[in-house]
């Protein structure tokens, strides 16, 4: 029921996503308004045989707060989705509602797993060399840095399962910082980066990488707090639809332009595909013990679609035991060296 445009892109993106599925036998269970959800099964006769809908006509609304969602969060369509995962009768969730109320009501009925403090929202990033994952994009706006450890824990874990594939190497690990030297930056990220260096965990940690370096593909996972992430990614969005604005309007500046427009149709399109955010769509609430997804709210059906298949993906991998063995060697006794004390400043 969440996100701009309700049912009619949910159900529509479901049925997108059973050609991205292939053969694996995965189903849906819809919860909300079940005559409007019935309405648009109706269109996707092949969806609707491997579908289900529970009934609430209650929802949680955009611009509630996390406090007030959790108020009366019981019997909503959001806390009945996330509530199915504890029950044992989905394996994920995923939601393009209010990101607060997801967040809060998901860590209460799932918990966290292996000790971790706070879900991250970790983002898809087109990158030269593929997709590089950014967490934490806004659910952590400050962060210290146990927690910056506890997301590279988290981000390769996701990486893996849902990029990496069979027989692929470990994910490459870097922290987001001003620059590359090892003095640069703020306590807490020089703190993480001592941590993540000693080598105590599972992790190919490669140290600093600078803003420039996201869309470049410098790493597979890049990690930061929710501020600076947030921001980075609003950026990077902003500067897509500058780009794609720029180089329409140069395209149909002239008559000749219009031609060479035509005969590039080919890698313009592929061009268009590569930047469109849907392409991407899908953040992971990492650090729960269970599978919850957070589609954009605008999201169109293929947005959704893609959704769907990272919360599979995730879901039906081993990033839960992966992360659980991590953060089993954070907790122990020599997983932390001593640290350099704060000098005031940051370079």
């Amino acid at each position: 029921m969440g996100g701009d445009h309700g049912p009619p892109v949910t159900v529509a993106g479901a049925d997108l996503a059973l050609d991205r599925f292939g053969t694996r036998p995965v189903r849906f269970l819809f919860h909300g308004d079940e005559a409007r959800i019935r309405a648009e099964l109706a269109r996707y006769p092949r969806l609707a045989d491997r579908a289900s809908v529970r009934h609430t006509e209650t929802v949680i609304s955009g611009d509630e707060k996390p406090a007030q969602a959790l108020r009366r969060g019981k019997g909503t369509s959001l806390w009945n989705a996330v509530e199915a995962l504890r029950a044992g009768d989905a394996h994920a969730a995923v939601s393009g509602g209010n990101t607060g109320a997801l967040m809060a009501i998901s860590k209460l009925i799932l918990r966290m797993v292996g000790g971790s403090d706070r879900p991250a929202i970790v983002a898809g990033w087109p990158t030269l060399t593929g997709v590089t994952a950014v967490l934490d994009v806004g659910a952590n706006i400050d962060c210290d840095a146990d927690q910056l450890v506890e997301f590279a824990i988290l981000g390769s874990a996701f990486y893996a399962a849902v990029y990496g594939g069979d027989g692929a190497p470990r994910p490459t690990v870097a922290l987001l910082n001003v620059g590359s030297e090892d003095m640069k930056g703020h306590q807490e990220v020089r703190d993480a980066h001592a941590i993540l260096r000693a080598g105590k965990l599972d992790l190919d940690y490669r140290g600093f990488v600078e803003g420039n370096d996201i869309a470049m593909g410098a790493v597979n996972v890049i990690v930061t707090d929710g501020f600076t992430g947030n921001v980075a990614l609003k950026t990077g969005e902003g500067m897509a639809r500058f780009f794609a604005a720029t180089l329409r309007e140069a395209l149909s500046s002239s008559l000749m332009n219009k031609a060479g427009a035509v005969l590039a149709s080919g890698a313009l399109k592929a061009l268009r595909t590569r930047l469109d955010p849907s392409s991407v769509n899908g953040g992971p609430l990492l650090g729960l013990n269970g599978t919850v997804v957070k589609s954009h709210g605008g999201a169109d059906a293929r947005g959704l679609a893609n959704a769907y298949l990272v919360a599979a993906n995730l879901a039906g991998s081993t990033y839960l035991q992966d992360v659980a063995r991590n953060m089993a060697r954070l907790s122990a006794p020599d997983a932390s060296p001593e640290v350099e004390p704060s000098t005031g400043s940051a370079a």
